[in-house]
């Protein structure tokens, strides 16, 4: 994979610094987090609440937030030195383990598999074999959705030659695409499908893998480097997203009002009202679906396993990425060492 020059590296990344309340110089470690879309998602919210909560502050940690245009430009700057972690989808880490750039997950930013295909509830596409000579609108090229869309079809005899696929963005634009019908389809984060449903009103049919839906395939990586000499900070920060997994399950109205807040948005009764539907909606989807569970974060090697396996049937991998090389869980039973009914408690108290 060609690294990006100084020019268009400064072209690609749109820079939001996550500010915490200031610790003593030496007390704070400063993390610089690739973001894998251009602009803040629903995934995001975590990061948000661990900023307004404060429990970066309570890690002593700075965090930097820079987004940048996919999984794969994230993945090369954490891979070349120009991050220290990045959000990023399984595709690109396999993808671009087998290119010479090798990253480790630390810890999983999601419950299920984040990639479904979706269509209007009154659309006539009723199975996968429906999508043939359909138009599928993406986040970008090359996306995530892009490859689990075409693995998905494929394995319904539909090939990628037979759809098209066209790069819409997200957000606004993007759900007018959906209500304006200008694209049958999108093949998108589940994340991403939530607020379509919650700003149009419209119902969406949401097809999930039969084989991969219950695999986490997003995660937070960093190089094996920094995992070996920088350990002591990405299990603080593991922890603060931990925290603010729990927390976003338990106030996901408070967790909506940071979110607004951390993105920069307006914060209205109606754009609350929105924000916290969708948070709502996505309970199944994001880490802290249960509370109580003591390994929040873990990353499944054998569902990656098989995620790989299946990548490499349909020719988008070799399968020849040692498992164990990309995905560790050495921080999880720290992160998880908190007094979880007392965070519990705050969470729901907070206001």
């Amino acid at each position: 994979m060609r690294l990006l020059s100084h020019g268009a590296f400064a072209a690609a990344v749109l820079v939001c610094a996550l500010t915490v309340p200031s610790q003593p110089a030496l007390a704070d470690d400063t993390v610089t987090l690739m973001g894998s879309t251009a602009s803040p998602g629903i995934y995001d919210a975590l990061e948000f609440v661990a900023q307004k909560q404060g429990y970066y502050a309570a890690e002593h940690l700075t965090i930097v937030k820079q987004y940048v245009n996919s999984p794969s430009v994230a993945a090369q700057l954490v891979a070349s030195g120009r991050g220290d972690i990045c959000t990023a989808s399984a595709e690109a880490i396999l993808q671009g383990y087998e290119k010479g750039l090798h990253l480790e997950y630390f810890m999983s930013h999601a419950a299920r598999f984040s990639n479904v295909l979706a269509v209007r509830d009154d659309s006539p596409i009723r199975t996968l074999e429906d999508f043939r000579g359909k138009n599928i609108g993406l986040i970008s090229v090359g996306s995530a959705g892009e490859v689990t869309a075409d693995v998905m079809l494929a394995g319904a005899g539909v090939r990628a030659s037979e759809v098209t696929f066209s790069p819409i963005g997200m957000g606004p634009a993007a759900i007018q695409a959906v209500a304006d019908k200008r694209i049958d389809a999108v093949a998108y984060p589940y994340g991403e499908i939530v607020p379509i449903e919650v700003v149009t009103g419209l119902k969406m049919r949401v097809f999930r893998d039969p084989i991969l839906k219950d695999i986490v395939n997003a995660g937070i990586a960093a190089s094996p480097t920094t995992i070996q000499t920088r350990g002591d900070v990405l299990a603080r920060f593991a922890r603060a997203l931990v925290k603010a997994s729990i927390f976003a399950r338990v106030n996901p109205a408070v967790t909506a009002r940071d979110f607004l807040e951390g993105a920069g948005d307006k914060v209205t009764p109606e754009a609350l009202r929105i924000k916290t539907q969708e948070i709502e909606m996505l309970e199944d989807d994001l880490p802290g679906a249960n509370p109580m569970n003591p390994r929040i974060g873990y990353m499944s090697p054998e569902g990656l396993a098989i995620f790989n396996r299946t990548l490499a049937d349909y020719g988008r991998t070799r399968g020849t990425t040692p498992i164990s090389a990309i995905v560790t869980n050495q921080f999880i039973p720290f992160a998880n060492t908190f007094d979880r009914k007392a965070l519990i408690a705050q969470a729901r108290a907070a206001r």
